[in-house]
């Protein structure tokens, strides 16, 4: 069950990253640093923060980090809503930006939802 305030009019990708701050308040100074250098919300490119933060977290390198886990449950939860906005932003710019097979931090694929696993494998095959 989700308890968000929902943004009257807002994109669904938009409302991704609203709701991802509201339920992980770690991301808070990501998002306003954010919203300060794009003169808005640009999800593509507020989810590359995510990806890294995320990544950090899964490695232990920074204890100040969202936890990594509470991160992949509220993906995982909205990915599942079958959101054709929210999907875009989380395969294309989460599971598209996770680390290569040999770059520090890829086992953190292992560790996705089953909804996310189907489709990381789907977006990259080799991993």
């Amino acid at each position: 069950m989700t308890t968000t305030s929902e943004t009257p009019g807002a994109a669904p990708s938009v409302q991704l990253v609203s709701d991802l701050v509201t339920r992980i308040p770690e991301f808070r100074g990501v998002y306003e640093n954010h919203v300060f250098h794009q003169g808005g919300v640009q999800p593509h490119v507020f989810f590359w923060d995510v990806v890294q933060d995320t990544v950090r977290s899964f490695l232990g390198e920074d204890p100040a980090a969202a936890d990594w886990r509470r991160t992949l449950d509220f993906l995982e939860e909205q990915i599942c809503r079958g959101v054709l906005g929210i999907d875009e932003v989380i395969v294309t710019s989460f599971l598209g930006d996770l680390p290569s097979p040999q770059e520090p931090g890829h086992a953190i694929v292992h560790q996705l939802g089953p909804v996310m696993a189907a489709r990381f494998v789907r977006i990259r095959p080799l991993g």
